[in-house]
Parts: C-alpha cells; sequence; structure tokens
C-alpha cells in the first residue's frame, strides 16, 4: 500500500498531518516547495532541530557552492570514452534549473539570486593527464549538453581564462584546460530558505525550528509517530504523519534505524567533515572568476579532487580552495560526539570493519590529512596558484559528511561517494543518505522520490511536473531523452 494523504486531523491530543519533513536542508525543502506545489491542500512541516533552515550541510561556506552539471568533475569520469555517468549529472542539474525556473515563473521562488553564472574549468599538469583531458574532450563535445566546451594546451590561452593558474607557472611542464562558460555558482543556503517560503507560503505547510526528533515509529493506525523536543523550551512534541521523508543529512541513517526500517538494515556511515583555504582579497578575486577542478592526487579518494573556486555568498566575492579532509565522530558540523557510535548495530559493524580495510588508501589519505601542516596544505594551492601569497589566505571549516556504507554479497561492505534514496515498502516513509552531489540534483531526487511513494497520484500531477520541470518524463525521475532547455530566468 502507497502513502495516500488527505486532511489535518487530530486524536488524542497528537496532531496528524499529511507530511513530515526532518532536516531543514536543500533536501527536505526541494520535497516540501514540490508537494505544495503539487498539492497545496495537503498539510505539511517541517522540524528542524536548529534555529534556522541551511545551518548545516547546506549553509553557504559549508560546501563549494559548485552547481554540478559534470562540466569540470573529472571524478564522475574516470575512463575518458565513457561519459555516462557525466551526462546524467548534467541532465539532473538542468531539472534542477528548470525546477527553479519553474518556481519562479509560477510566483512562488520570488529571489533567485542564488544563482551566479561561473565559467567551469579543468586544469590538469603532466603528459599522462593532458592526454585524459584530451580525450575526455573529444568525447564530451559532441554531445549537446557539451557543445559549447573549449579546450587549450596554449599556457596564454589558459591564462586568459584563468590569470591565477599561470602567473609563476613553468611553462615548460605540459598543461591542458578544458571550460565551458554556462557553469554556476549556486548559494544552496538561500536557495534553501528560498524554498522553504515557497513552500509555507502555499498555506498548508509550516516551518518549526529548534525541534529535534529523537524517535521515530510506525503505530498500529498505520500513521508515524514522529517525537521529540522543542530545544529552546524543553518541551516534548509528538506528531502523527502519513508521510516522513528524512532529510537530516548525517542523522539520516539513525533516525531511520529508529524506525526499524528493514532497507537499511546493515548499513553505515563515515564522517567525514573538510577545510578550505579562503581568501577575500578583492585584488586577488577580480582575477580569479571561474571554478576551476583538476585531477586529486594519486592514491586519493574521488572525494578529494581539488578545486579553486570563485564564490558569491551575499553579494561578497571570495575564491575557495580544497577540500582538506578532516575527522569526527560528529555526524552533524553541529552534532554530539557520541553520533557515530549512535549508529553501530551488530548488523553493520562487520560490514564497516570490511568496507575499512577495502579502503586503505583513504584511511591513509585521511591520517595524511589529518596529521597535514598549514604549510603543506597551502602548498596544494601553489600547486593551482604558483605566486598564491599565505597572508591572504586562511582556513575555514565546512560541513560534516557521512559517507555512506552499504552491505555487498561479494565484498561483504563497500563505501560508496553518492547520494541513496531509501523508501520504505509501502511507500509511507522515505530517507536520503550519502554526499555529493545531492544538493544540486535535489529535484530530480524528490521526483524520484514521488515515482516511488505516490505511483497513484502520478496522472494528477503530470501536467504541473511538466509545467515546472519540461525535462521531466512520464512517470519518472529521470530527464526524457531530449536535451532539457534552461528558462532565461535562472540560466
Amino acid at each position: 500500500m502507497n502513502a495516500q494523504p488527505a486532511t489535518t486531523e487530530s486524536s488524542a491530543g497528537t496532531e496528524v498531518l499529511d507530511v513530515v519533513l526532518i532536516g531543514g536542508g536543500i533536501m527536505s525543502a526541494t520535497l516540501g516547495a514540490m508537494i505544495a506545489a503539487l498539492q497545496p491542500d495537503w498539510s505539511m512541516v517541517l522540524l528542524e532541530r536548529l534555529d534556522r533552515v541551511a545551518a548545516e550541510s547546506s549553509a553557504p561556506w559549508h560546501n563549494a557552492g559548485t552547481g554540478h552539471s559534470g562540466y569540470c568533475e573529472l571524478n564522475y569520469m574516470p575512463d575518458a570514452s565513457d561519459p555516462g555517468k557525466t551526462v546524467e549529472i548534467a541532465s539532473m542539474f538542468a531539472l534542477s534549473r528548470q525546477f527553479w525556473a519553474g518556481l519562479s515563473d509560477r510566483g512562488a521562488l520570488t529571489d533567485t539570486a542564488f544563482v551566479t553564472p561561473t565559467p567551469h574549468m579543468d586544469v590538469v599538469f603532466g603528459e599522462r593527464d593532458v592526454a585524459y583531458l584530451r580525450q575526455r574532450f573529444e568525447t564530451l563535445r559532441a554531445l549537446p549538453a557539451f557543445a559549447t566546451m573549449e579546450y587549450s594546451e596554449d599556457p596564454a590561452v589558459i591564462a586568459g581564462w584563468a590569470p591565477l593558474l599561470m602567473d609563476g607557472r613553468d611553462t615548460a611542464e605540459p598543461v591542458a584546460a578544458t571550460r565551458i562558460a554556462a557553469g554556476t555558482d549556486v548559494d544552496f543556503g538561500a536557495l534553501t530558505g528560498s524554498l522553504v517560503d515557497a513552500m509555507t507560503a502555499a498555506g498548508g505547510a509550516q516551518l518549526r525550528t529548534g525541534h529535534e526528533v529523537t524517535r521515530l515509529r510506525r503505530g498500529d493506525d498505520g500513521l508515524w509517530r514522529v517525537s521529540g523536543r522543542d530545544r529552546n523550551t524543553g518541551q516534548r512534541f509528538s506528531i502523527r504523519a502519513r508521510f516522513v521523508f528524512v532529510g537530516a543529512g548525517g542523522y539520516a541513517l539513525r533516525l531511520l534505524q529508529r524506525a526499524r526500517l528493514p532497507e537499511v538494515r546493515g548499513y553505515g556511515v563515515l564522517p567525514v567533515g573538510a577545510q578550505f583555504l579562503r581568501t577575500d582579497n578583492p585584488e586577488v578575486v577580480a582575477r580569479h572568476e571561474v571554478k576551476v577542478y583538476s585531477q586529486p592526487p594519486v592514491g586519493a579518494p574521488p572525494m578529494s579532487v581539488p578545486h579553486l573556486d570563485k564564490r558569491v555568498v551575499d553579494g561578497q566575492e571570495s575564491l575557495l580552495f580544497g577540500p582538506y579532509a578532516t575527522f569526527s565522530t560528529r555526524l552533524l558540523k553541529y552534532g554530539r560526539l557520541t553520533d557515530l557510535f549512535t549508529t553501530l548495530r551488530w548488523t553493520n559493524i562487520v560490514i564497516l570493519l570490511a568496507a575499512g580495510v577495502q579502503n586503505l588508501p583513504l584511511v591513509r589519505y585521511l591520517i595524511g590529512e589529518l596529521l597535514a601542516t598549514r604549510r603543506r596544505k597551502f602548498a596544494q594551492l601553489q600547486r593551482f596558484y604558483p605566486d598564491a601569497d599565505p597572508a591572504d589566505w586562511y582556513l575555514v571549516s565546512a560541513g560534516q559528511r557521512a559517507q555512506l556504507v552499504k552491505p555487498d554479497p561479494d565484498r561483504i561492505g563497500v563505501l560508496t561517494m553518492g547520494t541513496e534514496l531509501v523508501t520504505g515498502a509501502d511507500g509511507t516513509i522515505a530517507g536520503l543518505l550519502g554526499a555529493s552531489p545531492g544538493a544540486s540534483t535535489a529535484p530530480a531526487i524528490m521526483a524520484e522520490l514521488l515515482d516511488r511513494c505516490f505511483p497513484q497520484r502520478l496522472s494528477d500531477w503530470e501536467p504541473t511536473l511538466r509545467q515546472l520541470m519540461p525535462g521531466y518524463a512520464d512517470n519518472a525521475y529521470r530527464p526524457s531523452e531530449s536535451e532539457p532547455e534552461v528558462p532565461a530566468a535562472i540560466a
């Protein structure tokens, strides 16, 4: 039986709502805005444990702000002749931009300043990586989404695209770069706030901050009981819900475990944080108008792909370089040191150990990052920007991520690097686990959720979904086969 929300009720002093969203980040906000557009008569509440939304991984300085479109993320295409994952990400981000523009056209999203046009580049050094990038360019430029990609091995051309990359560089070293002008920098914090406003403006939804969910159980009546406490007053709260979405970042697995969801049996998480070097020096910032990615160091995991990014947050322009991995047993930046241990079960300990043994290079990398001095970290920046001045840069802490570890019949346990949507068998509960590139692809992920959890509603919702996202395919979350166009409002 799939979820069939109806109207708000009350029973024995406990609220009964159609939809409860747990976690005030980009995922819950996207789903809330989508449901509000599709079914404005449904009662809905978003519960956030902190005093504001988008305070964790969606906060603008807790991520690099890249609109992940496959233009520059080399880790999506380890085989330079196989564009599969890169094309998928590009199509999903195109749907994201369509969704935001669709809400804007309807008057639901009143502020679109969260998107700043920012070219996306790759730069690589040495014969091996130059050969790889050349082949990647040849593969991608034949595809519609990448038709405007440029390629050069000429240091003068590359200097024109990104002057900081070539200042003070030894021109005898082979270098190559690709560039697409249509990239974006996204303030996911501002976007999240705008989506929450769009959700609540429909009239049937509420936002409750300072509300921490500690218990999630299915009742005999088939409804989910969502319980917790108000962190400001200390009072307990309890809500009954016909449908629950757990978009609580690093806390999502723990809540799904407490819900006794069999679909997450054996799942575990590896918490990984990050730091960036940041500069606000206007003379430096003005000379770098792009986001530049490169290859990770030999032996480093895909999550360590180095990049030098132009950022625009609240009108302020800065540059970020990183990431530098950090480690904590917290699963959220503003979580508790005991967080990781609360997710351990007899069913996932062996799986976590197996994944650790299979990822010893990652373990060594994390240890090396934790022991790295500021001088060593700065040397990595100078690989991109040889003339960088240490006096211009300072370290900032980013958000905390929980990388998903899953059972595997052959390898016992595997560490995954993406995101995974988990849904209950009857469609009354869903949650999102994992990390990047989730924020950039949130509308496609939430459309997949609707497909899984509300299939009986899709025929009624399809006209609105197509209006919001013209690239949305019939009864499916994936983009249609034609290349989706992006409305000018968000392009």
